[in-house]
């Protein structure tokens, strides 16, 4: 079922008529003293009219009025202001404004088998009325329910943290899976006549249970990184430092004494704590 546009007219000019049928009705009921035919004119015009006014009804911006005959869709319209219409159909109001939410707290596993607790905001508006009005019972709570069963079944399709920078991760690649999430539930929602304006995580933590320990596990990996880098700097320094001493002619250093130099700028350059000076009184075999 897909929404095409109702009947209705403009409510003001329409207004203005029943005006002057209800002076005509009055008018009528004045000359009802010589012909008493007109008073019953005048009472078939006054009833004729509040039949006819019961048929006006406002349309806000961003608002659609849904309507049916008989219980059968007969149109929605969406021109703003005061309109009339058939006085047999029933009209429904539906908002066609912007509107978001945010999801409660999920606690899932993520692709890892990790429980993970996530929440997501989802901004969306109604752009069929006729679907969001007759193909779901309730499509506000369709949009909730969708939304969230779609947010779950995202989380387990990624992991927490990447293993690898290829690999996409919950934590580290966040427009990539916010462009995911929204396309799954669009896909959800499009039954509904509801567009998904955006969609985007909001909160995204490990479960308590076993939020401890990864978070023991993130900070060892930091270590480690972190050691690398400074290895690895070391390293360099120490080698660009003997190719110095070549070069200039320094000093000559045979293999032993280079082995122990190499230990002793290692020590300087990768330890935690500031190093103290030893000052060597003798020579540099004793």
């Amino acid at each position: 079922m897909n929404e095409y546009k109702g009947f209705s007219v403009a409510g003001i000019p329409f207004a203005i008529l029943c005006l002057l049928l209800a002076a005509l009705g009055v008018g009528c009921y004045v000359l009802a003293a010589d012909a008493p035919l007109f008073g019953g004119v005048g009472v078939l015009i006054h009833v004729g009219t509040a039949f006819l006014l019961k048929s006006f009804f406002q349309v806000a911006p961003n608002e659609g009025q849904v309507l049916q005959l008989f219980g059968k869709y007969a149109g929605t319209v969406r021109e703003e202001g005061l309109r009339w219409t058939n006085p047999f159909y029933s009209k429904r109001r539906i908002s066609l404004r912007v509107r978001n939410f945010e999801s409660g707290k999920l606690k899932v596993n993520d692709s890892d088998g990790n429980p993970i607790e996530i929440a997501a905001v989802v901004v969306w508006q109604v752009v069929d009325t006729a679907e969001a009005m007759f193909c779901v019972d309730d499509y506000e709570n369709f949009v909730r329910i969708q939304s969230e069963s779609a947010l779950r079944q995202m989380a387990q399709s990624y992991p927490y943290d990447a293993h690898s920078d290829r690999e996409p991760s919950l934590r580290s690649h966040g427009e990539e899976i916010n462009s995911h999430l929204r396309e799954q539930i669009q896909t959800r929602l499009g039954k509904a006549g509801v567009q998904v304006t955006e969609a985007r995580i909001s909160h995204l933590a490990y479960a308590q249970e076993i939020a401890q320990a990864m978070l023991q596990r993130q900070q060892a990996g930091a270590i480690v990184a972190a050691r690398e880098r400074i290895v690895e700097g070391a390293v360099g320094m120490v080698g660009m430092a003997l190719e110095e001493l070549r070069k200039q002619g320094v000093v000559e250093l045979d293999e032993e004494r280079k082995a122990a130099m190499v230990s002793n700028l290692l020590v300087v350059l990768c330890g935690e704590r500031g190093t103290q000076p030893v000052l060597n009184t003798g020579t540099l075999y004793n």
